[in-house]
């Protein structure tokens, strides 16, 4: 289960940003030659830039067409690492039915499509990384999408796993992460952190570097498919 990516090539999509790139960076740090895949082209190219020896690829995950076409200008792949998301964190009876769409074609459908496309491209040896997150496990008011599709994601990776064998599907989920994803809060982010980390049993809130750690064995734990890694300092039991 080597952290060593050496000679291999990984597709980061939604690698644009915040924990995206981090798990790029880590992956370039392995040795891994490290494709972003991100709709906003801008976006791509700079994070690309930021990491040495990457490239990019535009890619929208809410669009079949640009999948199949992001997949094939991103040329052999070994393993891709999925990480979009859109939320719609509102309660139930304020819903809007496009957005809930939106959310599941961003976590769920759409990793769905990479997968079909990716089936005939990645070697017998490569996999495929989601991500999932605790809110499928802690239930909350006004989170039921957000729980729905990443709990949908756990399941997504043990049938793909057995749909795609022996090509290895795994999910991550990530608890509460200062990934920058948490910086528009400005002042509330200390609290919320704090918060969190008074919530698992770590007792403390998570760093990037824990979930990019955990997608780099994941990429070299040959004997590991189907599963979802939960990485949230023992949260579900706190």
């Amino acid at each position: 289960m080597s952290k060593d990516l050496t000679g291999q090539r990984v597709l980061v999509i939604g690698g644009s940003r915040d924990l995206g790139l981090a798990v790029a960076r880590a992956a370039a740090g392995a040795g891994a030659v490290v494709i972003i895949g991100a709709r906003d082209e801008q976006k791509a190219s700079d994070a690309a830039s930021s990491i040495q020896n990457a490239e990019w690829v535009r890619m929208d995950v809410t669009d079949e067409a640009s999948i199949e076409a992001g997949l094939a200008g991103a040329g052999k792949i070994d393993h891709i690492v999925v990480l979009t998301a859109a939320h719609h964190n509102v309660p139930v009876d304020r819903l809007d039915h496009d957005r809930t769409v939106a959310a599941f074609e961003a976590k769920v459908i759409g990793p769905l499509m990479v997968a079909k496309h990716a089936a005939g491209i990645l070697p017998p040896t490569g996999s495929i990384v989601l991500f999932s997150g605790v809110a499928a496990w802690s239930p909350q008011k006004g989170f039921s999408v957000m729980g729905i599709t990443n709990g949908a994601v756990s399941f997504a990776a043990s049938h793909l796993a057995k749909d795609l064998a022996p090509i290895r599907v795994n999910a991550i989920s990530p608890g509460i992460i200062d990934s920058g994803s948490w910086d528009a809060m400005g002042a509330n982010k200390k609290k919320f952190l704090e918060d969190a980390a008074g919530g698992n049993l770590a007792g403390r809130w998570g760093a990037s570097s824990d979930i990019a750690d955990a997608v780099l064995w994941l990429l070299g734990a040959t004997f590991v498919s189907g599963e979802t890694i939960h990485v949230e300092g023992g949260a579900r039991n706190a």
